[in-house]
């Protein structure tokens, strides 16, 4: 499994709309991706930093949903956004959520 880790930098006080927004575009497409598994969402203490980690299957299958489906993702946060995304791919070495074998994905 892989993890696609993107951290934001919202506007002062869009915590609320970027919630809104997430919640009504960004989730709906992520279950019609081939290999989307998961996706938690965190946010610090004052709500202007934001990280969404997706799960997927494989390194292929995230790396088609960042070329398929994340610019439209990006495109419908851009009223919140402060700055750029920065992304990072992880291989998954353990979970609690999803049993993981030692070197599958690697």
């Amino acid at each position: 499994m892989f993890a696609r880790t993107v951290v934001l930098r919202l506007k002062p006080n869009s915590l609320k709309e970027f919630t809104q927004v997430f919640d009504s575009q960004v989730l709906p497409l992520l279950p019609k991706q081939p290999g989307f598994s998961d996706v938690i969402t965190l946010t610090m203490t004052g709500g202007t930093e934001v990280t969404s980690v997706s799960l997927w299957e494989t390194k292929e299958q995230a790396e088609v949903y960042h070329t398929a489906a994340y610019p439209q993702v990006v495109k419908s946060l851009e009223s919140v956004l402060d700055r750029s995304p920065k992304l990072r791919v992880s291989d998954i070495v353990t979970s609690s959520f999803h049993k993981v074998a030692a070197g599958v994905g690697a």
